[in-house]
């Protein structure tokens, strides 16, 4: 039956606390500063909670928001959402899983201490937890940190960290908050491969045909798991609501919030630009400091936009098409690491040495340019690369060679020899601190180092692993194609690497 205006005014006239009562079951931020009338809310956490109450009905399966640290993100998803879920459907399975078992188990506490509070067994008196109030026969359900069974009903919530797995359990409702503890955790190329397989190996394997999942957290790097969920499956990128409508089957819906509004302004964040999400607790000014110590690290954590060039080491590389682009050709060289671990890769670039005919350094001397012509980029057993190294040379007419002789690096030089007999082969131990290394020769790299015009194409995999190189060292997985770079620019600008060559065999 339909009401008119009037008589909902009048309802609300004669029986106000009912009609509150009657909202804050049916929607999720009513629900909230019902529960908790303190709850601080600005039109950032309106739009927030109305995209959760979608999630909370069924409106949306598959939903990932992103959102700065410290902007409530966790008390609505975490808290908040799993309880009203609970009193809609006390028979719903739901499961918390952040990047610490202790940090779920504080969620699993934080949403029984609500299901038990005064204000939510009014709202939903049916949905109860085992307690010595209640009737002996309805004990025998689960009430722990790690767990806990709605009374009477199928339902449950079950709180686990990262890594830990969830065998044998379906979930109807999953959500998955902070994956990621901290910066270095997030960018840790090791515990973003845990976190993703965590997540392909244990969670998604929990899930059924109409489960739901929540993805909540703050950005780290392009590869963390949003990142790669973006990458292999369908994601619809939210500024209007009525983007929610007609959502394609097994899409995700994507939010993002900025802490300082730079985008242009939409339905779902009409912010003006250069303004705090969350004036009252992250001022601008505030804003703006953290941005000025590290702009990088801002646009992941607080803008939501770790992009392939944020806390990237080298800037854009310049190209070439020919030789007379930068100069004239003084030197046909080549440089190689062999990969001496197990997720080390072989790196072998041959480069043509230019000189410039109008640039000079500060020493007056003409520039000189190291011009990228081939290269061997892969992780192949040594019996394959000891035939492509030597194929390259012969086809590039490389004349020279470096080769780093730590672990095999010598007898691969003592092997390859005899079978280029035109190239004088140098093997030398690098000593000097690799880290060091890199980060202080990368403005060289990136001034000296020419690569051809279409190389993203020809080495996609060197392209990747050199254009997404971060200035945190622990942050990459590898380091083979930077660390024979800085070796080009120390051999050929600094002159350094000058040890006696392996003798040829007759």
């Amino acid at each position: 039956m339909a009401y008119t205006q009037a008589q909902i005014q009048k309802a609300i006239k004669s029986n106000p606390d009912a009609i509150v009562r009657s909202v804050a079951r049916r929607k999720l931020l009513n629900y909230s500063k019902y529960t908790q009338p303190d709850l601080q809310v600005t039109n950032f956490h309106r739009t927030y909670y109305e995209i959760l109450d979608m999630f909370a009905h069924g409106k949306i399966k598959k939903l990932m928001v992103t959102a700065p640290p410290q902007h409530g993100k966790s008390e609505g998803s975490s808290r908040k959402l799993p309880t009203f879920m609970h009193g809609l459907n006390p028979d719903l399975r739901i499961g918390i899983g952040s990047y610490a078992s202790g940090t779920a188990k504080d969620f699993s506490r934080d949403c029984q201490r609500i299901i038990e509070s005064s204000e939510y067994i009014e709202l939903f008196p049916k949905t109860r937890l085992n307690s010595k109030y209640l009737n002996a026969e309805k004990s025998g359900y689960k009430r722990t940190g790690e767990v806990f069974e709605i009374v009477g009903y199928k339902g449950s919530l079950r709180a686990f960290g990262r890594g830990s797995g969830i065998t044998s359990k379906t979930i109807d409702v999953m959500i998955l908050d902070d994956v990621y503890k901290d910066y270095a955790e997030g960018n840790s190329p090791v515990i973003r491969e845990q976190a993703w397989k965590w997540y392909v190996d244990a969670i998604d394997t929990r899930l059924h045909n109409d489960s739901q999942i929540l993805i909540v957290f703050t950005r780290w790097n392009e590869d963390d798991l949003i990142g790669r969920i973006d990458k292999k499956e369908t994601i619809i990128e939210v500024n209007k609501f009525s983007d929610l409508e007609n959502i394609p089957e097994g899409a995700w819906v994507k939010v993002n919030f900025e802490a300082i509004k730079t985008s242009e302004s939409t339905e779902i964040d009409p912010r003006e630009k250069e303004t705090a999400l969350w004036s009252a607790k992250h001022s601008i000014k505030r804003l703006r400091a953290k941005r000025n110590l590290d702009k990088h690290e801002f646009d992941c954590l607080y803008q939501g936009s770790p992009g392939s060039k944020a806390g990237a080491l080298y800037s854009e590389f310049k190209t070439y098409q020919s030789i007379s682009d930068y100069g004239v050709l003084v030197g046909k060289g080549n440089y190689t690491d062999i990969a001496d671990k197990g997720t080390d890769k072989l790196c072998s670039i041959s480069y043509d040495l230019v000189r410039s005919l109008t640039e000079k350094d500060e020493k007056n001397k003409p520039v000189l340019y190291a011009l990228v012509k081939d290269l061997v980029y892969t992780d192949e057993p040594v019996e394959q690369t000891l035939v492509s190294v030597p194929m390259m040379f012969k086809r590039e007419g490389t004349r020279y060679a470096n080769i780093e002789s730590n672990a095999g690096g010598r007898t691969f030089a003592v092997t390859i020899t005899p079978k280029v007999r035109a190239t004088s082969i140098n093997a030398f131990h690098q000593g000097d601190n690799k880290e060091s290394r890199i980060n202080t020769n990368a403005s060289l790299v990136n001034n000296h180092i020419i690569m051809p015009i279409d190389w993203e194409n020809r080495w996609k995999e060197f392209y990747e692993d050199v254009t997404r190189y971060k200035r945190l060292f622990t942050a990459n997985l590898n380091d083979d194609a930077p660390d024979v770079m800085t070796g080009i620019v120390e051999t050929e600008i600094l002159g350094k690497h000058k040890a006696k060559g392996i003798k040829r065999r007759n």
